[in-house]
């Protein structure tokens, strides 16, 4: 059933919701992008927004600090993690300071 999903992900766009700071790449707070995993979702959004995926994945493919993805409403770490088509992603940037 796995390989039917990822079908279905790859063939449908999934919201993608962009957190203000990454906005001017996107233009929009609110975009679309395909993937059976959150990294192929990444990719795709690099492929429509050059650049994007470096402000949010370092050079050892790791999740920057400042980064946080969201599916569901659930907070996800793995960029292997498989997506729905009916998955919605959240992108944002965490605050800090002093």
């Amino acid at each position: 059933m796995l390989p039917s999903l990822r079908t279905n992900a790859a063939a449908h766009p999934m919201r993608v919701l962009i957190a203000s700071p990454l906005l001017s790449y996107t233009g929009a707070s609110e975009v679309e992008a395909q993937g059976a995993t959150l990294r192929e979702l990444l990719a795709d959004l690099d492929r429509r927004y050059p650049g994007i995926r470096f402000r949010m994945i370092d050079e050892q493919d790791n999740i920057r600090r400042h980064i946080r993805f969201f599916v569901g409403g659930a907070q996800i770490f793995d960029l292997g993690r498989a997506l729905a088509p009916s998955d919605e992603v959240c992108i944002v940037q965490a605050l800090s300071g002093g």
